[in-house]
């Protein structure tokens, strides 16, 4: 690709909020199987419409603690885990006979009251406070931006998100996942070392009001 990276290192994610079952359908048929979902409600009667298929639901949306069980008991990922009571949460609820569910930190990296996630200089201490709960695998660290950011400030923002995956490395943390970049600004994304882009417009156009 153009970053110079082998496309086997980034995971397509297709965010399909807002997106039919019919639609998702034909993203299967193309071969894709990473879903993307913000509201739980909507996620949850896809998951059942499509439990027929190899779909691998990742939930990236704020999550409320009155959502955390079937968050818990439905989904592979949840990308925007902010505070430990969400994950202290999502360890008790996880089913024992389903795979560790996999959680990335989402971290506050742009000046953007819309936007949530832990501030980064907490980023560290949530990492290792959820490293050692059950039932969780922790995979790394999530971040949206605001989507005029200009490209100058999408390099610095995920270079800095790098920069605290890094920072885990050093403090022994297993870490092996940067989930960001969307449709406006995947390419400076994997560009600064993405893992997961997370995809909506790009792949189904805008979405109906």
């Amino acid at each position: 690709m153009a970053a110079g990276r082998d496309v086997r290192s980034v995971t397509l994610l297709a965010v399909t909020k807002g997106q039919s079952v019919a639609q998702i359908r034909a993203a299967l048929a193309l071969g894709l199987d990473q879903f993307g979902e913000n509201y739980v409600g909507e996620a949850l009667d896809k998951i059942h419409a499509l439990r027929d298929t190899p779909a691998q639901w990742h939930f990236i949306g704020r999550l409320q603690a009155n959502k955390t069980r079937s968050v818990a008991e439905s989904f592979a990922w949840v990308h925007s885990v902010d505070r430990l009571r969400i994950a202290e949460r999502l360890a008790a609820q996880r089913p024992p006979q389903a795979p560790a569910l996999n959680v990335c930190v989402q971290v506050h990296i742009a000046d953007d009251p819309e936007k949530g996630g832990v501030a980064p200089d907490q980023a560290l201490p949530l990492l290792r406070a959820i490293s050692a709960l059950p039932r969780l695998h922790l995979r790394g660290l999530m971040c949206i931006l605001p989507y005029e950011t200009a490209a100058d400030g999408q390099h610095a923002a995920f270079a800095r998100l790098r920069q605290l995956l890094e920072a885990g490395h050093q403090a022994g943390l297993v870490l092996d996942t940067l989930s960001m970049g969307m449709s406006a600004d995947m390419d400076t994304a994997i560009a600064e070392g993405a893992t997961i882009v997370r995809v909506g417009t790009a792949l189904f156009g805008l979405r109906d009001p």
